[in-house]
């Protein structure tokens, strides 16, 4: 035969070939990888709540609440926030909520509002004199009013999302995954 050859053969294969075990059986089932994207994910999500930054790294518009009160948008109950949750199998991972008006929130639109009539509940100040809204339990009068249709502009607030962390995070989760480091079958 003319030309260059090598040859390599292993002498004890078998332990030679152990690693690649380890890697075939993480590639199997999966779910240990993404149940670790999930959780780093949904951390950072939840922390978005506490900044008020959208995955682009913008600032949320602060809510009217916020702007008249003081607070952090979305964050009043908390319940959106406590909501986001991730569900992983062996070949994917979902992040995200179950919570209804979270869709306006992270779109934004528009809420059509249709005419209607309504009690409200005052609650006069014996001191100056003035009314102010009141719940009906503490109010000591009420009225009837004609309440117009009217169109409420929900600017987008995006929480969910990946960033430039997020998709680093998201790499070295899965080289620790495939180095056998966390989360998957034993090497």
């Amino acid at each position: 035969m003319t030309g260059a050859l090598i040859a390599v053969s292993l002498k004890d294969a078998d332990d030679a070939l152990a690693p690649l075990a380890g890697y075939i059986a993480r590639a199997g089932d999966k779910r240990g990888l993404f149940e670790n994207i999930g959780a780093s994910v949904q951390t950072s999500t939840m922390h978005r709540f506490e900044t008020s930054k959208a995955p682009d790294g913008s600032l949320w518009p602060p809510s009217l609440r916020v702007k008249q009160h003081g607070g952090i948008t979305l964050r009043l109950t908390a319940r959106l926030m406590r909501s986001i949750t991730y569900q992983a199998d062996s070949d994917s991972v979902q992040i995200g909520t179950n919570v209804v008006y979270a869709a306006i929130h992270q779109f934004g639109g528009l809420i059509q509002q249709a005419a209607r009539t309504a009690v409200l509940h005052f609650k006069t100040n014996k001191k100056t004199g003035q009314s102010r809204f009141a719940k009906p339990g503490k109010a000591d009068r009420a009225q009837k009013a004609a309440i117009g249709a009217h169109t409420i502009t929900m600017p987008a607030r995006p929480f969910l999302g990946l960033d430039d962390d997020d998709e680093r995070e998201i790499l070295s989760i899965a080289e620790q995954w495939v180095a056998g480091e966390q989360g998957g079958a034993p090497a």
